[in-house]
């Protein structure tokens, strides 16, 4: 496939199209319209088109799209065909809820350890994934092909730990604290803000509020 630059908005909604594409075929679904998966996803036609032509299209024009073809494609896309290694810093409430979501080895993401500097949760195991301490981190990092760190813990120990990882080959940070990170632009920094999640989701309700009066 001819490598070219794809914009961040039809990226964003590839996972989307996973998604449904599987509970299609877990509804035994071989194949669908452009037009069908528009009205599952809230997404016109057209757009799934010109999305999925960025790809090389996968359709075919008055039969549509085979549901498990385009699945396991969209699939290799978002490289979920391979595994990724993965630890999560801070093992409080939402260290323990990420590790507990056992989808994530589905997707082949796969949950190597948690760290935290509680001496109370040392050793303590969730789904047989072991918490260990943070001054044990560096050595776990050398000694085990860890791509990926999910950072669950206080904004003030955000940015120190950041840059432990990527000094350690951490190359993508999973962020789930109120700040931005300034990192190496060859490091994937994701960052989940809950809070911008609530505006937005107060902006929509508002919205709606005030085209109900009209």
């Amino acid at each position: 496939m001819e490598h070219r630059k794809i914009s961040r908005a039809v990226i964003s909604r590839l996972p989307r199209y996973h998604r449904y594409l599987g509970d299609l075929l877990e509804a035994g679904v071989e194949r669908i319209s452009s037009n069908d998966l528009s009205k599952k996803m809230n997404v016109t036609a057209s757009q799934i088109r010109q999305d999925l032509n960025n790809f090389g299209g996968f359709g075919q024009q008055g039969y549509g799209y085979n549901v498990k073809y385009l699945y396991t494609e969209i699939g290799k896309i978002l490289g979920l065909n391979k595994t990724h290694n993965f630890i999560i810093i801070g093992a409080g409430n939402l260290g323990q809820a990420l590790a507990n979501y056992a989808s994530f080895e589905k997707s082949g993401f796969i949950l190597k350890s948690l760290f935290d500097v509680n001496p109370r949760l040392e050793g303590m195991s969730i789904r047989g994934i072991q918490v260990r301490m943070m001054d044990e981190l560096v050595d776990f990092l050398q000694n085990n092909e860890i791509e990926i760190a999910a950072l669950t813990i206080p904004k003030s120990k955000v940015v120190e730990v950041a840059d432990l990882l990527v000094a350690n080959g951490i190359k993508a940070i999973w962020n789930f604290a109120h700040m931005d990170l300034d990192l190496p632009k060859d490091v994937i920094v994701e960052s989940v803000h809950l809070s911008d999640s609530l505006m937005q989701l107060s902006y929509n309700i508002s919205r709606r509020k005030e085209a109900k009066k009209k």
